[in-house]
């Protein structure tokens, strides 16, 4: 079943808790979110927190896709770029998948859902996203469209001894 792509969803207690499950469960099975597993909700939700607090300045917009039973099953930030020479691109955060539906092509669909959304933004040209080398994620972005356009070695310490690139990658709109 194909998921219901939602961009700038009112934020309610049900939508915050199944992004926080969602964050969680991705991290727990060895997503490249921001932590590194085993982690807790707890441990999530200060960056919930931040990625809220980007969208009230209007910083930052989310996509979410619920699944058929509404649960939260995909997200992604689509985050302006604060610098003034560097306002027609945008970042694409937090691009999750539930490893429940994973499989079955729906980490391409949330990409051309944000890519969408992105084509209605002034002035935007470009999304930039970074990813944590090692795990096949820039040859997943690649074949959704996306080129690499920098690597730096070793950026992202996931533990002592296991450093991995931080990889960009970029989809121009233009």
């Amino acid at each position: 079943m194909p998921l219901t792509f939602t961009l700038d969803p009112a934020i309610t207690p049900e939508l915050r808790d199944g992004i926080l499950d969602l964050w969680t469960d991705v991290t727990n099975a060895g997503g490249a979110v921001g932590f590194v597993p085993p982690v807790t909700r707890d441990e999530i939700r200060p960056g919930l927190v931040r990625q809220f607090a980007s969208m009230v300045e209007e910083r930052s917009r989310l996509l979410v896709g619920h699944d058929e039973e509404g649960r939260v099953a995909a997200t992604a930030f689509l985050t302006s770029n604060g610098h003034p020479l560097m306002t027609h691109w945008i970042w694409l955060y937090t691009v999750m998948v539930h490893p429940r539906h994973q499989g079955k092509g729906h980490g391409r669909d949330l990409l051309a859902a944000a890519e969408r959304a992105a084509r209605t933004l002034d002035g935007v040209e470009a999304i930039r996203l970074a990813c944590r080398g090692g795990l096949g994620l820039e040859r997943f972005y690649a074949s959704c469209g996306y080129k690499e356009v920098g690597r730096v070695p070793g950026a992202i310490r996931v533990a002592p001894g296991d450093d991995r690139d931080d990889v960009i990658m970029l989809l121009p709109l233009t």
